[in-house]
């Protein structure tokens, strides 16, 4: 499994957009079996936290399914 790390700049429900530390921008869905919810995915967004995305590439998405989100800013 692959892993990004960053900083959560867009939200939208269950997708989110992070950016990593070269400015570029990577779109991911949150898994359904990952350990998080969608409703927690604003306040990273709000605070701009940053974090490390593990994921794999997704099928029938734009963009990488979120298996996990770590915040790294604590």
């Amino acid at each position: 499994m692959q892993s990004i790390e960053g900083v959560v700049t867009i939200v939208q429900e269950g997708r989110f957009q992070l950016t990593d530390r070269d400015g570029v921008s990577h779109q991911f869905e949150l898994s359904h079996r990952a350990p998080a919810e969608p409703d927690q995915l604003p306040p990273l967004q709000r605070e701009q936290a940053r974090v490390r995305v593990r994921y794999e590439p997704g099928e029938n998405v734009i963009g990488f399914v979120a298996r996990s989100i770590e915040r790294l800013d604590q």
